[in-house]
């Protein structure tokens, strides 16, 4: 292996990595430079040694004159020029963000989660959790091929082939379960962009499947009138990757580097010949002190460069560009690479924009981000990750959540740990009861389709939403969203989000929502056969009816709305009550 010298700990210390003829060995206070085209020393010195002084906790900006401020990396957009128009990439400009209607009226939609960390079928973060000595990941590439001094997450990519991927039947059976949207992986903290991207040479057209992913679930949902959205995570790289450089702590490979340092010259006569790794894995900077650390604090991670920050920007752009979403997710808090660099304002003022040209003046897209602050929802929809708030939101929100693992996990299928028709069901009318939508991940096997248990669950919840699907699509909130032991006994978010499934819904757990004048009621659970139900916040009604049955009894007590339910219930997972 070439460049590469030494003994390195996987997780302290300074790292050493040579690229061209400069070692960089960094400690916290001390900065050299390294080969980056597009900044200079004096640049980067200056960049580098400003950042302490210039940030400091990532999301501590209590208003957007302060956050403007705290911007140290401006990208360079002549590459790739923003969409002219309304609003400048500026929290200002962007505070008068409105959620377009299609998109509060459409409340479900499904996700493919789906890249080469799926090929091997062994969870989420696989790509960064292979090289942690000790973990399931790592023993399990180390058995299943070789040591990760010898095989990578690079050999991983060259494995997936993606070869039984239909987009189009994918799609249309979601369609017919019940999505009113489709989302896709654009690429995750792997770093491999899943189309034809200009910028990055590691990408699913010229490695992997050789295909283009993002193309084809774009055709599918054009074809089949489905909204598209794409998530981004590509942003966290940096310091994600930072475990790709580290060496056995132990054992017979003690001490013998990983493949996070190689660049270009070591992949002379390798099957990667001509590729950079350092492309993949940006591992170009001193190793964070934590690159645990999801925020951007330079007290605990070393900061992207002008160059990464300008790779991102262009990369999205690009994206963009090429396919039109009408929903972007960014796998952040905030935006990508908030609050240093201004990367993230320049993406989303390009997509207001671009929409409003394409719209009539009317801006139909959406762009979500996470832990929001209460200014910051002004600009973006906030996306909550596997949990859902205790109150009806002002604005339109999502939560995002998987029926599984975030990558296919073939430990999920023979454990039967996915998640239940019911339990999918409970979220959605939970979420949509609050002013928010769901965005469920369906994970995807490593050769394109999803296994037998996971097309059950989708099954039941389209049989489900056949029924009942007029109580969730096109509703809004009610003067409460609910009542019952769960309402009494709340669970908070950590962090952004981390509540879902603290709570054990029962028959007495009510959701209610209006679409005009009518009122739907749902228990999270299905009543006993005819038993009477108690809506204790309804106090008036004309006409009773339970969907998938037709009309039942009711009468007026002191204590509510009791309505008696009927000797056969119409499905053993959510009543719906239709009041009018």
């Amino acid at each position: 292996m070439a460049d590469i010298a030494g003994e390195e700990k996987p997780n302290d210390g300074p790292s050493p990595c040579r690229f061209g003829k400069k070692w960089i060995t960094l400690q916290a206070e001390t900065y050299v430079s390294i080969n980056q085209p597009d900044m200079t020393r004096t640049t980067m010195l200056t960049f580098l040694l400003a950042l302490p002084l210039a940030l400091p906790a990532q999301n501590s900006y209590d208003s957007p004159q302060e956050a403007e401020k705290a911007i140290t990396v401006r990208v360079d957009t002549s590459r790739e020029p923003i969409q002219k128009g309304k609003y400048k990439p500026t929290w200002e400009s962007l505070s008068d963000y409105e959620c377009p209607a299609w998109f509060r009226d459409a409340k479900f939609g499904i996700w493919a989660h789906w890249g080469p960390q799926c090929q091997p079928e062994y969870g989420d973060w696989f790509a960064r959790r292979m090289y942690e000595q000790g973990s399931d990941a790592y023993t399990f590439s180390k058995e299943a091929r070789n040591p990760q001094k010898d095989f990578g997450f690079k050999d991983w990519i060259r494995e997936w082939k993606a070869e039984r991927w239909d987009p189009e039947r994918l799609v249309k059976l979601y369609q017919d379960c019940g999505a009113r949207y489709f989302f896709a992986l654009a690429n995750h903290h792997d770093n491999f962009d899943l189309w034809d991207s200009k910028y990055q040479p590691w990408n699913a057209v010229s490695l992997g499947p050789q295909k283009n992913i993002i193309a084809g679930w774009a055709a599918a949902c054009r074809k089949l009138g489905m909204p598209l959205g794409l998530s981004v995570h590509a942003a966290h790289a940096w310091t994600w990757y930072e475990t790709a450089r580290g060496a056995d702590t132990s054992g017979t490979f003690k001490g013998q580097p990983y493949d996070g340092c190689l660049t270009k010259a070591d992949g002379k006569g390798m099957w990667w010949d001509g590729l950079d790794l350092q492309d993949l894995y940006e591992q170009r900077h001193t190793r964070s002190k934590n690159n645990g650390e999801w925020d951007w604090n330079p007290t605990q991670v070393t900061l992207p460069d002008q160059a990464y920050c300008d790779r991102f920007y262009n990369r999205t752009m690009d994206l963009i560009n090429k396919y039109d979403p009408s929903v972007v997710y960014f796998d952040d808090t905030v935006l990508p690479l908030y609050p240093f660099s201004d990367a993230g304002l320049q993406l989303t003022a390009h997509l207001y924009n671009k929409s409003m040209a394409r719209n009539g003046g009317r801006n139909e897209v959406v762009v979500t981000g996470k832990v929001l602050k209460e200014w910051h929802k002004k600009a973006l929809m906030w996306d909550v990750e596997r949990g859902t708030p205790d109150r009806i939101q002002p604005q339109a929100w999502q939560t995002c959540t998987c029926i599984g693992s975030w990558h296919y996990d073939k430990r999920r299928f023979f454990d039967g740990t996915y998640k239940t028709a019911q339990a999918v069901i409970q979220t959605l009318v939970d979420v949509v009861s609050k002013n928010g939508n769901l965005l469920l991940s369906v994970p995807v096997k490593g050769d394109g389709t999803i296994d037998s248990l996971e097309y059950k669950v989708v099954c039941e919840v389209g049989t489900w939403l056949k029924a009942n699907g007029e109580s969730i699509y096109g509703t809004r909130p009610w003067v409460i969203f609910g009542e019952g032991p769960a309402v009494d006994s709340p669970q908070p978010l950590k962090d952004q989000g981390f509540n879902e499934g603290k709570v054990t819904f029962t028959s007495a757990d009510i959701r209610y929502v209006r679409k005009g004048k009518t009122l739907y009621a749902t228990t999270l659970c299905a009543p006993q056969p005819g038993s009477m139900v108690t809506l204790k916040a309804v106090k008036k009604a004309r006409r009773v009816s339970l969907l998938g049955h037709g009309e039942v009894a009711f009468r007026q007590t002191k204590h509510g709305l009791s309505v008696t339910l009927p000797a056969t219930l119409p499905n053993q997972i959510a009543l719906v009550m239709k009041i009018e």
